[in-house]
């Protein structure tokens, strides 16, 4: 297993050899805080440009069609909401404090997860630390969706050109369409983060594979199984 001597060096070396990057994070303090500034810059910084992009007017259009009925009434105080300002605070908000949140829940479910392996020895704030390594792909495809938005010149154009591995953007699944959600949310990224959690979890515990594998995937099978028969029901 190679060395990785510090967190730069374990940023470039998680998509190529994320055992050694596990292994060095696990012995390592305060490593993690390099994916997490990463992470948070593409994130607001592609969220800033996509809400200063986009067509407003159309994009508040296609939210309100996406309600489906309204009253007359009910279109004119959702339409208020979708000024350029009100949506730029919302999505820095969301895009700042969504993933803090998601990978503490994820960071509770592991550790609580990997309390029967013999040689337990990493808690909650290891765990949380280890779920920001898990989001690294995400750095690599954001920079993809800010190209791809710099070179449109097409200003009605779905936030879903921000996760251009996402099934929503690679069937240009529209945003009134019932599965417009869904469909962003099932991205590349989302496969990778299990390869690593997998990876991770075999690094730091004394589980088999499988075990490993079963743990890394079992929150988003339940998940986007329930999402997906609510979707087809409903």
């Amino acid at each position: 297993m190679h060395n990785v001597s510090n967190p730069f060096q374990a940023c470039n070396d998680i998509f190529f050899k994320p055992n050694g990057v596990f292994k060095a994070i696990g012995e390592n303090n305060n490593w993690s805080w390099m994916p997490f500034i990463l992470i948070t810059a593409i994130t607001l910084v592609s969220q800033y440009l996509y809400v200063n992009f986009v067509d407003i007017d159309w994009f508040a259009q296609m939210n309100i069609t996406a309600q489906g009925d309204m009253s007359p009434a009910e279109e004119e105080q959702m339409k208020a909401f979708f000024t350029r300002d009100a949506l730029l605070w919302s999505s820095i908000i969301g895009a700042f404090f969504v993933p803090i949140i998601v990978n503490a829940v994820y960071a509770v479910y592991v550790n609580l997860m990997t309390r029967s392996d013999d040689s337990h020895v990493f808690g909650f704030t290891d765990w949380y630390g280890f779920a920001w390594w898990l989001s690294m792909p995400y750095v690599l495809t954001g920079l993809v969706g800010v190209a791809l938005l710099l070179f449109t010149g097409d200003h009605q154009v779905a936030p879903t050109i921000l996760s251009p591995t996402s099934l929503g953007f690679l069937a240009s699944i529209p945003m009134d369409s019932p599965w417009y959600a869904f469909g962003q949310a099932l991205r590349l990224e989302l496969f990778w983060g299990i390869y690593l959690a997998t990876v991770g979890i075999t690094q730091w515990t004394s589980f088999p594979l499988k075990k490993a594998a079963l743990i890394a995937s079992a929150p988003y099978v339940v998940i986007y199984g329930i999402w997906l028969i609510a979707l087809a029901l409903f």
